[in-house]
């Protein structure tokens, strides 16, 4: 199964406050033994939501919001993408995770949908175009963009 892992964004990273040496190599050795383990997908950190963007949907309207965004909480720091056999596997590869902030900090883990979980709305025509799309991505990651 594949998850999502996302470190949540605190005060510090929405600053912009960078990580400490001795935290990015620590995060360096955790990312280099999910790598090996064959579990690491894709990881990476991400900008304080000041340089970020939303757009809200209303029907056919679309209205474009600039960040900061206030709910530190529930906004998103960084993320991994990693192929696991289960949540509880998961789960034991985030705590040997180093705390990913100086402060106090939460890591939330989501599984993400696979074919299957569609049912019968995902039909063969549309499996066979997401399977299309798929090998398009990972081609263009195997050139470098």
């Amino acid at each position: 199964m594949r998850v999502m892992v996302m470190v949540k964004a605190s005060r510090e990273s929405e600053a912009g406050q960078m990580p400490g040496t001795e935290l990015m190599a620590a995060m360096g050795r955790f990312n280099e033994e999910l790598v090996k383990a064959g579990v690491m997908l894709a990881g990476e950190g991400l900008h304080p939501s000041a340089r970020g963007k939303r757009v809200r949907f209303s029907g056919p309207q679309r209205t474009v919001v600039d960040g900061p965004f206030a709910e530190t909480g529930e906004l998103v720091a960084g993320f991994w993408l990693w192929q696991v056999r289960s949540m509880d596997e998961a789960v034991e590869w985030v705590r040997r995770c180093p705390n990913p902030m100086e402060s106090e900090s939460e890591i939330e883990i989501r599984p993400v949908f696979e074919a299957e979980d569609f049912g019968a709305e995902f039909t063969p025509e549309l499996r066979e175009q997401e399977e299309r799309l798929r090998a398009h991505v990972e081609g263009q990651a195997k050139k470098g963009g």
